[in-house]
């Protein structure tokens, strides 16, 4: 069987998907800008320690306060302002007969005496423990026994004897 060949120039019926692809190469660049910010909810950087051992974070359970390097208050990684503070601790608190604890996340530039006023805040508004949210110092590794994160460095291996 032998198929016959046409010679003429045809109307092809192949989409022309370069300018999908542009648009969505562009999108995809504005998503990867937004996101991190939108995962952040508010600037701080927090001090730095050695041999901090994770906590994994439940949205559902844990009640973080959070101050920025301007003073702002956030709750829950949401602005909130400073007079409403206070009450917004009080029902929150008010409503859980056991787990009382919040965290305290402040920019390490933030005056100590901010930090203060919201542990004061937070204690006269129904938390009984505050924890305070710092970050690993970078070039340091955690040896907490149960740290997820606590390894030998990289390059270094344990020696047989279980030091590095």
């Amino acid at each position: 069987m032998a198929m016959a060949a046409s010679s003429g120039s045809g109307v092809q019926s192949s989409p022309n998907v370069t300018p999908m692809i542009d648009v969505m190469l562009v999108l995809l660049i504005i998503f990867m800008v937004v996101t991190p910010a939108l995962m952040a909810g508010f600037n701080a950087d927090p001090p730095k320690a050695i041999n901090l051992k994770d906590h994994p974070e439940d949205a559902n359970l844990d009640q973080v306060l959070g101050i920025d390097r301007d003073g702002a208050y956030y709750l829950n990684k949401k602005r909130i302002r400073t007079e409403d503070v206070g009450p917004m601790i009080k029902r929150i608190f008010d409503a859980r007969t056991e787990d009382k604890i919040m965290y305290l996340k402040a920019d390490k530039g933030l005056d100590y005496s901010k930090v203060l006023d919201a542990l004061d805040l937070a204690a006269k508004n129904g938390v009984r423990m505050t924890g305070m949210i710092s970050e690993q110092r970078p070039g340091t590794i955690s040896t907490v026994a149960g740290d997820t994160k606590a390894s030998a460095p990289i390059g270094k291996a344990p020696a047989a004897g279980g030091k590095p």
